[in-house]
């Protein structure tokens, strides 16, 4: 929709649609200016943007979001790092401005392609020195952090900065900057120091990860001194990145509403607790959507054949297709649980593997794991495969199209998470019929209806949940799952089709962002009529 002309919408309509209010409801044509006062030019920053590049659910969720808020409307363009799986995965880039920015030796290139199947701008920040290399985007192939993602994700912020205040030549400043997780915590903390400077938002993904750093790297930044204060970006004779947007932005945002609650406490706060507490009237939780597009049984072409709600007998060829893909015994009657992510402590994945000894001495059960993480978690998972060929199968590292699989040929999805600030994998298993097992923690709790005698009763449950941090209290549910699995077919069935008919698409977690950003807007147009 073209803001520079000045288009107008018909006398009668009105500016409405999911998530945004009934502005404007007029006798009168409503010309480009007017529209563009109730629009949002959005500018989304990440560190990495499903498909371009991707680790985790952060990954996930850039790609999905600013998706969802261009189809309600919105002017939102994506600016992350030109990785080079970035750029391998972009068509039609072009340069579209050049910045000189502290910390980098040579002119940094801003990059311009879309988003696949879209028409959401986005926009690569090519600086080689920085992100040109080899391995994962924040690790080397040693699984140790780069040693200079101080000044690599600084120089993203800086180039953010220059975007978000119009300085890179682009004729173009947003009204709301959304950045994601510690590797742009410090934008809000520059943008502070602006003049006239756009509504800032800081959404938490997971407050573990601080992006934590010294002094001496803080001074090799060259960023302004007032950064380093109690009430900035210092914390206990450290330098945090993610601060910077716990402190500076306008409004904190963390993907599931039990989460924000819980980051507030000691034992969920990872030391931020008193500060969360502090701005606890700017924290929102809303809760994650997935993308259905991507996520759909009905339609995915990784699936050997697809299937429904109302084709439930279509999902046991998948079953018996991934059984035989990853060397499993093919039958029907094995229960085939899986877990697919990170294998770090957060995961819960050293809860799993202290259970498999019990798993594999049950009847009929089959266990496979994809992911990477920790290393010794890795060896182990390894050892234990080797220890029980043909029923435990684990693959080290990430497929795209084997997650789709393993969530379309399994029964039951292990997700026993320590903390969970959302999760996705239990909304994909959920769409797919397979039943999560879970630790009843932040996004979990928002999004598994736990499987009890109420719930059974009244046909809402959806999965089976825990609350007691220890592998007997996951061994305990898993065996809850297997019986209802094996002596009440019909029961699991119902289950089945409850999870498979949630509605977790964007719509209307990305009303509530609309929502948010409207607030933003209206409290900053509020300030500068006081001046």
């Amino acid at each position: 929709m073209g803001l520079r002309h000045r288009t107008a919408i018909p006398a009668g309509c009105a500016l409405s649609w999911p998530g945004r209010p009934r502005y404007l409801v007029s006798s009168e044509p409503v010309n480009s200016r007017q529209m563009e006062y109730w629009l949002n030019r959005i500018l989304f920053c990440s560190s990495e943007v499903h498909p371009f590049c991707k680790t985790g659910g952060l990954g996930d969720l850039s790609g999905s979001l600013p998706t969802a808020l261009k189809q309600l409307g919105e002017d939102i363009r994506i600016i992350l790092p030109a990785y080079p799986s970035a750029l391998a995965k972009s068509v039609n880039v072009r340069q579209v401005s050049s910045l000189k920015l502290t910390g980098a030796s040579q002119q940094v290139h801003l990059l311009e392609t879309k988003m696949p199947g879209t028409d959401v701008p986005v926009y690569l920040v090519d600086c080689r020195e920085a992100f040109d290399r080899a391995g994962d985007l924040y690790v080397d192939e040693h699984g140790q952090d780069w040693p200079d993602n101080a000044r690599r994700f600084c120089l993203f912020s800086r180039a953010i900065v220059e975007l978000a205040m119009n300085r890179a030549t682009m004729r173009w400043k947003p009204h709301i900057v959304h950045c994601n997780d510690w590797q742009t915590g410090l934008v809000p903390a520059l943008l502070s120091r602006e003049r006239a400077r756009p509504g800032v938002v800081f959404s938490i993904h997971n407050l573990g990860y601080q992006g934590d750093f010294s002094w001496d790297q803080f001074e090799e930044l060259s960023l302004p001194q007032q950064l380093w204060a109690f009430d900035s970006m210092e914390h206990y004779d450290r330098f945090l990145f993610i601060k910077g947007g716990l402190s500076h932005a306008d409004r904190l945002i963390t993907v599931s509403p039990t989460y924000a609650e819980e980051i507030k406490t000691e034992a969920y706060g990872c030391g931020l607790h008193p500060l969360l507490q502090y701005r606890a009237e700017r924290l929102t939780g809303i809760l994650n959507g997935i993308d259905e597009r991507l996520w759909d049984p009905r339609t995915d072409p990784a699936l050997v054949r697809n299937y429904s709600v109302d084709e439930l007998a279509d999902k046991y060829a998948n079953k018996r297709a991934l059984q035989k893909e990853l060397g499993l015994v093919r039958s029907a009657r094995k229960v085939l649980i899986s877990h697919i992510g990170r294998l770090t402590d957060q995961k819960g994945t050293d809860l799993i593997l202290d259970i498999i000894p019990d798993l594999m001495k049950m009847d009929g059960v089959q266990l496979v794991l994809l992911g990477s993480g920790d290393r010794s978690l890795e060896r182990a998972f390894r050892k234990a495969s080797r220890k029980y060929p043909r029923k435990l199968t684990v693959r080290v590292g990430y497929d795209e199209e084997l997650a789709h699989r393993i969530e379309a040929g399994s029964d039951i999805f292990l997700m026993p998470s320590r903390y969970e600030p959302c999760g996705l994998n239990q909304m994909y298993s959920m769409r797919y019929g397979t039943i999560p097992v879970v630790r009843l923690t932040g996004g979990l709790a928002d999004t598994v209806v736990n499987a009890d005698e109420s719930t059974l009763a009244d046909g809402s449950a959806t999965g089976f949940g825990f609350t007691e941090l220890s592998a007997r209290a996951l061994l305990e549910s898993v065996t809850d799952a297997l019986q209802v699995y094996r002596q009440f077919p019909e029961l699991w069935r119902t289950l089945m089709v409850s999870a498979m008919s949630r509605d977790f698409g964007w719509r209307q977690s990305g009303a509530r962002y609309l929502e948010l950003y409207g607030t933003v807007r209206r409290r900053k147009r509020t300030r500068r009529s006081r001046v």
